[in-house]
């Protein structure tokens, strides 16, 4: 394979085309060597410049220095253009469950568009598929708490200390029947109601 010139003209053009073209555009795989070669070497140059003595010196430092900012003004944006274009094949990819040609890709940003899919499909799976089910999202690194796990919490352990028979509680739930002395796990409210009535006792003070 021949070596790839990278020039100030090249990089321009290419993220030009990347710019006002819709699909990510094709470079060749050696894109991101050849150009820190090219920085490598416009460093070089700028740092020979410096050493000269002369009175052309400083203006070929000045042009060298101000290719330099705009090489990286433009590597920047082609970055973001080309990243940007990444991120919505990602979405549609893990959105259409299709297969997609990611020829068009560097390696390092094939690697950057399976790991964005891979996060994506992950979500989707977890939330939307299962709110689909009418089950609650399950998302990796959130603690996930079910439905018994979060009543326990708003539970209060008491002691019944007279029988108390079936009741309607001010939540229109019914509660009971409760015998003597046995350990009972029932709601904040109504448990406090209980302990306020002498009817129970609140095991955990």
């Amino acid at each position: 394979m021949s070596e790839i010139i990278i020039t100030y003209e090249n990089l321009y053009e290419i993220l030009r085309r990347e710019k006002y073209r819709s699909e990510l555009q094709k470079v060749d795989s050696t894109f991101y060597r050849d150009v820190v070669k090219y920085l490598k070497e416009k460093t070089a140059i700028l740092e020979s410049q410096a050493k000269k003595d002369s009175i052309f010196a400083s203006t070929e430092v000045e042009k060298t220095q101000t290719q330099l900012r705009n090489v990286q003004k433009i590597l920047k944006e082609l970055y973001e253009k080309r990243e940007n274009k990444i991120l919505q094949f990602a979405l549609f990819t893990s959105r259409s469950q299709n297969p997609q040609d990611t020829s068009n890709m560097l390696p390092e940003e094939r690697a950057f568009y399976e790991k964005i899919k891979s996060v994506l499909d992950e979500h989707r799976d977890g939330i939307l598929l299962n709110l689909l089910k009418n089950q609650s999202p399950v998302v990796v690194g959130i603690e996930q708490k079910d439905l018994k796990t979060e009543e326990k919490t708003d539970t209060i352990s008491v002691r019944i200390l007279d029988d108390i028979p079936e009741f309607v509680g001010p939540d229109l739930k019914t509660y009971g029947p409760y015998q003597k002395e046995v350990v009972q796990d029932v709601p904040k409210d109504i448990a406090n109601l209980l302990v306020q009535t002498n009817q129970a006792k609140n095991e955990n003070t």
